[in-house]
């Protein structure tokens, strides 16, 4: 987990890089799109309101953007609910063990993005693109690189000193609040697409390049 120190564009964030056991769990194929976050968002509240429609770029197959680190706990609890199945959001750890699928290259098909492999900043586009028309990794997940950050469970530490090395999320605060986002997103450059890049924004932040994934540790139902 991490990047070597001579991966290019690397942030010192990034490191040291270490190795983590990853228990077996499943992830959504697919950043969660404006439709599926619509029929959650009318299900019956668990903790506090969530706007059906709160994106700026308007689609069905598109992911959901402008939520926070609370709006995606709440769409995990409600989905859990109605599911009857564990739904959260995933580890840092477990981010980027489905992120490169097996490669350690700084992305998970290789050393370079270009405009046909993902949806990033300097491709010619404005905003989101439906999810799944890039290729998928070796794991079958599509838009782990570009279109929307994503969600982790974990608070923000400004380096892996002391990180579990079960794949679990990292629930300890170092000074702040902050959480973590991975991916990068289509306002963003390749560089921060990477599978090691990893930002910090404060839970209560919403912006219209900022989505969330699922994941569970049940496969009953799972989609």
């Amino acid at each position: 987990m991490g990047s070597p120190e001579d991966e290019p564009e690397r942030r010192r964030n990034e490191g040291p890089q270490h190795k983590v056991t990853v228990s077996a769990f499943f992830m959504a194929k697919y950043p969660v799109t404006q439709a599926q976050w619509r029929v959650v968002a009318n299900l019956p509240r668990i903790n506090l309101d969530l706007n059906p429609d709160p994106s700026q770029f308007k689609g069905d197959n598109r992911p959901v953007e402008q939520v926070n680190w609370y709006d995606a706990m709440e769409f995990c609890a409600r989905l859990s609910v109605h599911r009857d199945q564990p739904y959260t959001l995933p580890s840092e750890a477990q981010w980027e063990y489905a992120c490169r699928a097996g490669s350690t290259a700084p992305f998970h098909f290789g050393e370079m993005s270009s405009s046909d492999q993902a949806n990033c900043r300097g491709t010619g586009r404005w905003g989101t693109t439906d999810v799944g028309i890039f290729p998928s990794n070796a794991f079958g997940l599509y838009d782990m690189h570009g279109n929307v950050w994503e969600w982790c469970l974990d608070y923000y530490h400004n380096s892996y000193e002391g990180a579990p090395t079960d794949g679990s999320a990292w629930l300890s605060p170092e000074k702040t609040d902050l959480r973590v986002l991975r991916g990068g997103s289509w306002h963003y450059l390749p560089r921060h697409c990477r599978s090691a890049c990893r930002v910090l924004y404060d839970p209560s932040f919403r912006d219209n390049d900022i989505g969330l994934r699922v994941v569970s540790s049940s496969s009953r139902y799972f989609g």
